[in-house]
C-alpha cells in the first residue's frame, strides 16, 4: 500500500510548508488505530488555513486516508489531549519525509514526556476530573444515578490519565491496560463500577467515597501549574485566568477548578470594592500555605 500511495506523499513532501509525512499501515481487520483504514498519510504542515484537512482514497480493495494537520493543532491535541490516536500515530507511524528531523525530534519528545509539559498534563487531566466529580456527585445526590454513573465513569478516566501521566507516560487509547501497570487501585475502583452486583446506587456510593480520597492525595500535584503561574502575579481576574496563553487548554473546566481550589483553601479570593454599594470584584491569589 505505501507504494501506492507514494506519488500522494512525494507531492506533499515537495512542498515547503510541509514539516514530516507518517505512514501507518493496519495490523488487523478490526484495527481501529486507523479507523479502519488500510493505511494513513499523516502529514504534518507548518501553517494551513483550516487545522485539519482529510482526504480519503480508493484502490482496488483497500482504503486510504490523508490526514494534512497544522503544526499547531498537532500540539494543541498533544497538549489537551483530545486526540489520543496521535500518540499511537506518532510512536508507530513509519517516518516517510522529515524536514529538519522534525519527526523524529517529536517522537524523541512523546516517548521522554518533557516535564513541564507532563506538568501542563497533569493540570489539565485534573480540572477535567474535578468538573466531572462534581457534576457526578450532585446529580448522585440529587437521586439521577444513571446520570451520576455516566460523569463517575468519565471522572475515573481522567484519574486513569492522571496517574499514567504522573508516572511519566502519554496516555493512550487503551488507557485501562496502562493504568493496571502503573495505579492498581484506580483500576480496581473502575472494575468494582462496572462489575460489581451491588445496587448502582450502593456502588456510586462507595466509589464517590473513594474518590474523594484519591482526589484529596492528589490535589496539591493536580493544582501546582495553575498555582505556579497564579504566582507570578499578586492576584489575578477570572478574565486574566481565563485568556492567559499557558490556561487555554484548560477550556470550561478552569472556573470550576477554581472554586474547588477556593474551597481546598489552595487559592484566596480577594475582594476589590467596585462603583457600586455592597457590591464587589472577585480576585483570586494563590495561597500563601499551600
Amino acid at each position: 500500500m505505501k507504494d501506492i500511495l507514494r506519488p500522494i506523499y512525494q507531492e506533499r513532501a515537495s512542498q515547503q510548508n510541509t514539516l514530516s509525512v507518517l505512514y501507518i499501515e493496519k495490523r488487523t481487520e478490526e484495527d481501529t488505530a486507523t479507523n479502519l483504514f488500510d493505511a494513513i498519510l499523516f502529514t504534518v504542515v507548518k501553517e494551513q488555513e483550516q487545522p485539519v484537512y482529510v482526504k480519503h482514497y480508493r484502490y482496488e480493495d483497500k482504503k486510504a486516508a490523508l490526514y494534512v494537520v497544522s503544526e499547531a493543532q498537532l500540539k494543541d491535541w498533544l497538549l489537551s489531549g483530545s486526540n489520543s490516536k496521535m500518540i499511537e500515530w506518532i510512536t508507530e507511524g513509519v517516518i516517510l519525509f522529515d524536514r529538519n528531523e522534525y519527526m523524529v525530534q517529536l517522537k524523541n519528545d512523546v516517548r521522554d514526556f518533557p516535564f513541564d509539559e507532563r506538568k501542563m498534563k497533569i493540570g489539565t487531566e485534573f480540572a477535567k476530573l474535578i468538573r466531572r466529580y462534581l457534576v457526578g456527585k450532585d446529580f448522585f445526590n440529587h437521586q439521577q444515578y444513571l446520570d451520576a454513573y455516566s460523569h463517575i465513569i468519565h471522572a475515573l478516566h481522567h484519574l486513569a490519565r492522571l496517574a499514567v501521566i504522573e508516572n511519566g507516560i502519554h496516555p493512550e487509547t487503551t488507557v485501562w491496560n496502562q493504568v493496571k501497570q502503573v495505579d492498581l487501585q484506580i483500576f480496581k475502583l473502575y472494575e468494582e463500577l462496572v462489575t460489581s452486583r451491588e445496587s448502582l446506587q450502593k456502588r456510586l456510593e462507595l466509589l464517590f467515597l473513594a474518590s474523594e480520597f484519591l482526589i484529596h492525595s492528589r490535589t496539591p500535584l493536580g493544582a501546582r501549574h495553575l498555582l505556579e503561574l497564579m504566582e507570578q502575579k499578586e492576584e489575578w481576574t477570572i478574565d486574566e485566568l481565563l485568556n492567559h496563553p499557558s490556561l487555554q487548554p484548560y477550556h470550561i473546566d478552569l472556573t470550576v477548578l477554581l472554586e474547588f481550589l477556593l474551597d481546598k483553601n489552595f487559592i484566596e479570593e480577594v475582594i476589590v470594592p467596585t462603583k457600586g454599594p455592597e457590591i464587589y470584584h472577585r480576585h483570586y491569589r494563590a495561597a500563601k500555605k499551600y
